[in-house]
Parts: structure tokens; C-alpha cells; sequence
């Protein structure tokens, strides 16, 4: 099969690669339809984490069942899958706690930018559609495999409630799908940092109500004045460098919670203010599959679109062209076809 590897800082290559087979009876194996760019793998493909070269890549996919072990028996071939990119067996205790990424037999998608793959906890991971979506539903349910979920995580971390402000860090898709998600639970006014016009207008779709061009403190110093010197009740943090955590943590009103699930780069927490201000950290890595059934019947219903994070469409063998065009700012999210 074909399948996305990286080599080093800037080298992305496709590959051919055996097929997975598989390999525990709880193993499922998945033909993807359609995969994506994610924005936490450009740290890999800037050079900010470390590489095994020749690694393949990607996490995101939704597909179509081709396999699956003896002890699957809620999916069989033919099935059409969303997989979170974290898999879990959803029955022990931390699943049953609700954080589905924290699995005590947790896997993960690899390759996923590839043309198959192996989903290691099938039974407790995969949710199925009824029957085969339509293609125009395809990018929303791919959106589900991580960014809207992400989005989401980020939202119910920072604790939105109906009538509340919130503030988005961050206008990649996951921050993007964090408004939208601000807006869904019930948010009074969210308001989205972004810089860049496309993504002010997604922002806006999806029920930004104030646009906050502006960074560092200037940028806070505007969320100031829009919130009459208050601040915001809950900051979602979705980006994941040092910059981001400072200003979610500045304009995070007293007692407010930073819901933050950017990747943490470089980033140190300024305890002491938080500390006399009581602003709250929480997050971290979504437990997809705990948010999915929920997040799978909104779109199906047409209450959310996250899938108009996707601003290209390519096919498999352009994926490097897909990772210089987000490097670039070119794309928001890059949509892959095998």
C-alpha cells in the first residue's frame, strides 16, 4: 500500500509499505477513504519534535472495514468507520471516567495518511454511520476523527456555559472547531484571535461574535476592552507554545479554567499569577470516542459543519504539496483522498 512517511524536517514522501494485517483478535483493519493533515503534525514537519525516519504519518481517517478479529463483533466488513486517533477499549476505568485517551489498552492511528490501517481496540474505538455516508457528509465526519472533537475537549475543559464569554486562542481548525463548539454550548459572546482573513470568516460561520486581530498585549488589552475590563469566563487554549499559554492565562477573568489542547511546546505555566487570580488549567489529549456519539448525530443532523475547516482537497500522491501548503498558511486543514 501507499502510505505518508516522514524522513526528516521538510521530507515528506509516500511510500509503499506491506499492508497491516491483524494482529490481536480485537484488531480491526480499516480501507481509508479519506484522511488529513493534521496541525500537530507540522511540529514534526517544522523540525520541533524528534523523527524516526522513515516513520509513517497521520492520524485521522475515516473508511471502510475490511477486517476484523475474533473478538470484534459490533463491525464487519463493509462497515463505514469514523476512528478516533487515540483507540481505547471503552470499559476500563478510565474510559469509564470518560477520558477514552488515557485507555489502560490504548493504541493509536498510524499511517493514517496511507491507504490502511490498523485500528488496535475496534470494538470500544470505531462508531459506524448507517450505511454508507453521502460524499458531501465525508470532510465533516473525517473533522470528528480529531479536530472537532479536539475543539470540543477544549470547550467543555474550559467549563463554557449558556450565557458565558468565551475566548479562542488559536484559528487552526482545531481552534476554529473550538468556536464552534464555544457556540454550541450555549456561549452568550465568543471571541476568536485570528489574524488572518479566511479563518476570521470560518470563525464567523461557526458563531464567532468578536474578531480580535491582535496579539501579545495589544491583543489582550482588546479582549479587555470588549469585556469591560473583566475578562473571559472560560479560554480555550489551541495552539500549544508559550505565547498562546500566556495570553489564555491573561485574559482568563478570576475564576475562570484555560481548557488548553495544544500540543505543549516550550510552554511554562505562570503559576504565581494563576495562583492569586485562580485561574484553572485543565485539558489535555481528547478522549475522542467519549464525545463522538454525541458529536457524530449533531452533524448527521446538520447542527454542525466542522467539516469547512477543509479548505483543499488532494490526492495521496500531492500530500507534500498538502504539508507546504499548511506550512504556509496557504490551507487551514488539507483534505486527503488515497
Amino acid at each position: 500500500m501507499r502510505v505518508t512517511t516522514i524522513h526528516a524536517a521538510r521530507d515528506i514522501r509516500l511510500e509503499d509499505r506491506p499492508v497491516p494485517g491483524l494482529e490481536e483478535p480485537t484488531d480491526a483493519i480499516v480501507r481509508v477513504s479519506a484522511s488529513c493533515i493534521c496541525g500537530s503534525d507540522l511540529w514534526s514537519y517544522r523540525g520541533e519534535n524528534s523523527i524516526e525516519p522513515g516513520s509513517p504519518i497521520g492520524h485521522e481517517i475515516v473508511g471502510v472495514v475490511e477486517e476484523v478479529g475474533s473478538e470484534v463483533r459490533s463491525f464487519r466488513p463493509g462497515d463505514f468507520v469514523v476512528a478516533p486517533f487515540v483507540h481505547c477499549d471503552n470499559s476500563c476505568a478510565h474510559c469509564r471516567a470518560g477520558i477514552t485517551s488515557a485507555c489502560r489498552n490504548q493504541g493509536f492511528t498510524v499511517g493514517g495518511q496511507g491507504e490502511y490501517v490498523r485500528v488496535h481496540q475496534a470494538e470500544g474505538s470505531l462508531v459506524k454511520t448507517e450505511g454508507m455516508p453521502d460524499e458531501a457528509m465525508v470532510p465533516s465526519l473525517l473533522a470528528l476523527a480529531d479536530v472537532m472533537a479536539t475543539g470540543w475537549h477544549a470547550a467543555a475543559a474550559a467549563g463554557v456555559r449558556p450565557g458565558s464569554t468565551a475566548v479562542v486562542v488559536g484559528d487552526g481548525a482545531v481552534g476554529l472547531c473550538g468556536v464552534l463548539a464555544a457556540n454550541r454550548l450555549g456561549a452568550e459572546r465568543v471571541i476568536a484571535m485570528s489574524r488572518h482573513e479566511p479563518r476570521q470568516k470560518i470563525a464567523s460561520v461557526f458563531g464567532a461574535t468578536d474578531i480580535v486581530p491582535e496579539r501579545g498585549e495589544e491583543g489582550e488589552q482588546r479582549i479587555f476592552d470588549l469585556t469591560a475590563g473583566i475578562g473571559a469566563d472560560a479560554v480555550l487554549e489551541c495552539v500549544g507554545n508559550d505565547a498562546a499559554m500566556q495570553t489564555a492565562v491573561a485574559v482568563a477573568r478570576p475564576g475562570a479554567t484555560v481548557g488548553f489542547v495544544g500540543v505543549p511546546h516550550g510552554v511554562e505555566l505562570p503559576i504565581v499569577p494563576m495562583f492569586r487570580r485562580n485561574v484553572g488549567l485543565a485539558g489535555g489529549i481528547a478522549p475522542v470516542r467519549t464525545y463522538l456519539p454525541d458529536l457524530l448525530d449533531r452533524t448527521l443532523s446538520g447542527d454542525i459543519d466542522p467539516g469547512l475547516v477543509f479548505d483543499m482537497t488532494l490526492p495521496l500522491d500531492e500530500v507534500a504539496e498538502g504539508y507546504r501548503a499548511m506550512d504556509e498558511r496557504r490551507a487551514i486543514k488539507v483534505l486527503l483522498r488515497p
